[in-house]
C-alpha cells in the first residue's frame, strides 16, 4: 500500500475519534490534528488542544492512539502547546454539525475579535440574530450562554477565539 494510501487511513481513523465534549463533532471537524506524518508503519500524530487546559487532552489522545492502532499503525501523539488553536480552525462542516447540534458555531475571526461580531450571534433554533449574552461561561470553556428574544429559547454558543 503507498504511503498516501496509508496516510488517507490514518485520517479516516481520526474522523471517528469524537471531541468528548461535543459529540457530533470529530477531532478532525475540530480542527485539533494539526500534524500527520508517517514513517514505514509508525504514525505521528501532533494535536493542539482548543485551550491548554482543556480538561479533554488526556481523553483525546487515548481515543486518538486507539483508533489509529485499531488502524493497524503503531502511533505516538504529542501535544503541541505552542501553537495557538482558534476556531477557524474548524471545518465549515463542524460549524453546521455544530448548529444543528443546538450550539451557536463561532463566527469567523480575520485578525481581531469585533463587538459586532460578539454581538450578532445567531440562535441556532429559529437563526435570528436577536439575542444576548446571559453568561461568559458555559457548560465548558469555550462555550457562552445567550438568549433569543425572537423564539425565547436559550442556547450556547461556541465562541470565537
Amino acid at each position: 500500500m503507498k504511503n498516501e494510501d496509508n496516510t488517507e487511513k490514518i485520517w479516516q481513523a481520526l474522523e471517528s475519534v469524537q471531541d468528548p465534549e461535543i459529540p457530533v463533532l470529530s477531532v478532525v471537524d475540530m480542527g485539533i490534528i494539526t500534524s500527520v506524518e508517517l514513517l514505514d508503519n509508525k504514525a505521528s500524530i501532533t494535536m493542539t488542544p482548543t485551550f491548554v487546559g482543556c480538561p479533554a487532552i488526556d481523553v483525546m489522545k487515548k481515543n486518538i492512539l486507539d483508533a489509529v492502532e485499531k488502524a493497524g499503525f503503531e502511533v505516538t501523539v504529542a501535544v503541541d502547546f505552542e501553537t495557538t488553536w482558534t476556531s477557524d480552525r474548524m471545518t465549515s462542516d463542524a460549524k453546521s454539525k455544530l448548529e444543528k447540534f443546538g450550539i451557536a458555531p463561532p463566527v469567523h475571526i480575520d485578525g481581531e475579535i469585533t463587538e459586532e461580531a460578539l454581538n450578532r450571534v445567531r440562535c441556532p433554533h429559529c437563526h435570528s440574530t436577536d439575542t444576548t449574552l446571559n453568561s461568559p461561561f458555559g457548560s465548558t470553556l469555550c462555550r457562552a450562554i445567550r438568549f433569543c428574544f425572537s423564539c425565547k429559547q436559550g442556547f450556547e454558543q461556541f465562541k470565537p477565539l
